[in-house]
């Protein structure tokens, strides 16, 4: 793997997204489709590798988007980069059925750190940008760690797409 050939994501968990948790509502569905269509044309630029940070949300959302994509294309590769070990712990039943359902469809899982700290997050989106060259950012244009991350990777001089959340 040529971590100069990678993609990353950051994006907003579900409380910061308009259709909150219901991933049944229109607005929700379509930035699904927007995203697997950006996925795609990453992949159609020659990346072949991905990376998650396996939050909820977005996160989850680019994961099942690279795994969707990688049964026409099996040379796809997915990363996992998970900020702490029991990041999922506290989540709904459902939900860590996902994170655990994405993780084992994952060929690689990076553990940042063995438990939380206030900084473990931003470890994490530091790590994914700097083994990436595109970032893709799903983002509402408000100040949090998303700007952060992408206050980061244009720093790093990592191409930047933006998919915005309406």
């Amino acid at each position: 793997m040529e971590f100069g050939k990678s993609c990353s994501f950051t994006g907003h968990r579900p409380q910061k997204l308009p259709w909150r948790y219901d991933e049944c509502d229109l607005r929700c569905l379509e930035f699904k489709k927007k995203l697997a269509a950006v996925v795609e044309a990453v992949y159609e630029s020659g990346i072949t590798h991905f990376i998650t940070g396996m939050a909820m949300g977005c996160d989850l959302y680019c994961a099942e988007a690279v795994i969707a994509l990688r049964r026409r294309h099996p040379d796809i590769t997915l990363e996992a980069a998970v900020p702490y070990d029991g990041q999922e712990a506290k989540w709904g039943q459902a939900l860590r059925e996902r994170y655990n359902r994405i993780l084992k469809e994952c060929d690689t899982v990076t553990l940042i750190q063995d438990s939380y700290t206030p900084d473990c997050m931003m470890r994490r989106n530091k790590y994914m940008v700097d083994h990436s060259s595109v970032l893709i950012a799903c983002y509402d244009g408000h100040a949090g760690g998303t700007w952060n991350t992408i206050k980061y990777a244009m720093e790093r001089d990592i191409e930047v797409i933006q998919l915005p959340i309406e």
